[in-house]
């Protein structure tokens, strides 16, 4: 090899925490380099609804950096041409226990900004939704949704093109002795270096990770076409949901509502199901999601599995007439008892791992956090 390349900041990962390690190091004044092992992002940060999720994560640091992330895409978002979706968020409860829990959580801080609706004023407020035996739902104004496969590449783009940012895509990284890091086409110097390996937990990440007993969950997700001129307006979760998410699940509330799930979908629960629509510019709709853990997923998808998801989007929505027009699967770490993983094995490199699926979500929150106190 020749001589070692530089840069005050390497990135490895260019997925969606990788790009936002990325601008933040560029708002900083640094020169900064990413090293991508494939050609392109074809990760986990493309792979999931590209919904950045606020109402129901975690109290604390989780949804203090959604907060903070949400600001960014809304600042970045149309400098970088990415177009929003749709904004905000209908958490439909068809039981009582689980319209018990929004109630409680509408009562915390969290949901200060939330607003309970009775199932009376569903038709006029959410057409989209089933009202039909609903007991009403929750409407959070913060959430706000891209097209992930579209908009990660854009922000690449945008990066590379207003900050400088470099990206050496198809490169993989072999060793980080920051200074130091080794790739398998060069060698390269930097003053700082932050590993963001997404779902390459067994790369040069893992002695740093090795105490967190990472793994992996496989999750199905589908693409459907419904009737011509079907709007959905914001994204839409369902009961499931609420004994899923931590913002939800703590409360005591949600207690009584899981016994009820495990009696009434126990299947649904022992596929990690939980309900997430969201709507694409040409009016497909992104639902998913179900959750298989290992630590190598099978690739398999079942159908049984997709025909218990489009179960309960019927049930959410009023549609009777669907297509389905793509079928997925997406993978991501989980297994760590917080939702991301920072490490810092010495005082120039740190790795950073989301363990929760909440990527998209909190990224740029996670990295303000990881240069305020490096």
């Amino acid at each position: 090899m020749s001589s070692a390349e530089n840069a005050d900041l390497i990135v490895v990962g260019a997925g969606i925490v990788g790009l936002a390690h990325a601008l933040a190091g560029a708002r900083r004044g640094m020169r900064v380099v990413v090293i991508e092992r494939d050609h392109r992002c074809v990760g986990a940060s493309i792979r999931n609804f590209g919904f950045i999720t606020i109402t129901g994560q975690p109290a604390g640091d989780t949804w203090r950096r959604a907060m903070a992330s949400r600001a960014v895409w809304a600042e970045v978002a149309p400098q970088a041409g990415i177009p929003i979706e749709h904004q905000g968020l209908w958490v439909l409860a068809r039981r009582e226990r689980a319209m018990a829990v929004l109630d409680a959580f509408s009562r915390t801080e969290m949901g200060a900004a939330c607003e309970l609706v009775p199932a009376a004023a569903l038709p006029a407020r959410a057409p989209a939704l089933r009202s039909q035996g609903a007991q009403g739902a929750l409407w959070s104004p913060h959430e706000l949704r891209v097209e992930s496969r579209t908009a990660i590449p854009r922000l690449a783009q945008w990066l590379a093109q207003t900050h400088g940012v470099r990206f050496c895509f198809g490169e993989q990284v072999l060793e980080v002795d920051t200074p130091r890091v080794r790739s398998a086409r060069r060698l390269w110097q930097a003053e700082r270096v932050v590993v963001c390996p997404g779902t390459e937990l067994t790369g040069v990440a893992l002695p740093a990770l090795a105490r967190h007993a990472l793994r992996l969950t496989r999750l199905q997700m589908l693409r459907v076409r419904p009737r011509r001129g079907f709007v959905l307006g914001a994204g839409v979760m369902a009961d499931l949901s609420l004994v899923r998410y931590g913002g939800y699940s703590a409360l005591p509330q949600s207690a009584p509502l899981l016994a009820q799930l495990r009696a009434e979908v126990p299947a649904s629960l022992a596929a990690g199901i939980h309900l997430i629509v969201v709507q694409s510019a040409d009016g497909t709709l992104v639902v998913g999601d179900s959750h298989h853990d290992d630590l190598s997923p099978e690739p398999f998808a079942a159908e049984a599995v997709d025909a218990l998801i489009l179960g309960h989007l019927r049930e959410a929505l009023a549609i009777d007439e669907l297509e389905v027009v793509e079928r997925w699967t997406g993978v991501y770490p989980v297994g760590a008892q917080v939702d991301c993983v920072i490490e810092a094995p010495d005082p120039a490199t740190r790795v950073v791992v989301v363990s929760s699926g909440t990527g998209a979500s909190t990224a740029f929150g996670i990295a303000a956090d990881v240069f305020q106190s490096w």
